[in-house]
């Protein structure tokens, strides 16, 4: 199970990524939280997603990831999850570019992997990893 959340503070503007990886059993497996420079708040949120994937990605052994495991991804972006479950044409070139980047890291992910929207109230774990990375630059 994996909670992520981008955000910026201001649009553009400093921002921000969080991530929380969970078992089945919910008992935490890595947590990511960091600033990623000065950008809008939907690209943070596609940044908060490659990071999950570029985790699972390089860390698919130690965490025995096998083509029958569901990773399930709760994100609390309407946008995002329609575009990344192909519901919703992405017209801007440097999101498509995101969306490139996020297929290629399924492809070498063993697993079913499903996208799903959640209410912002139940992704507060990933929106406290964003507001802390944001509130440690001042």
């Amino acid at each position: 199970m994996i909670n992520i959340d981008g955000g910026s503070r201001g649009n553009p503007g400093p921002a921000a990524v969080g991530v929380v990886i969970k078992t089945e059993n919910n008992q935490l497996i890595e947590s990511i939280s960091k600033f990623i420079g000065i950008t809008t708040n939907n690209e943070a949120e596609y940044q908060a997603l490659i990071a999950a994937l570029e985790y699972l990605s390089q860390y698919k052994e130690k965490l025995n990831l096998t083509e029958n495991i569901l990773i399930d991804f709760y994100i609390d972006s309407k946008l995002i999850v329609n575009q990344v479950n192909g519901f919703f044409k992405v017209k801007n070139s440097r999101i498509r570019n995101f969306i490139y980047k996020i297929r290629e890291l399924e492809i070498g992910i063993p697993g079913k992997i499903v996208y799903q929207l959640i209410p912002r109230e139940k992704n507060s774990q990933a929106d406290l990893l964003v507001n802390q990375a944001l509130d440690n630059l001042s």
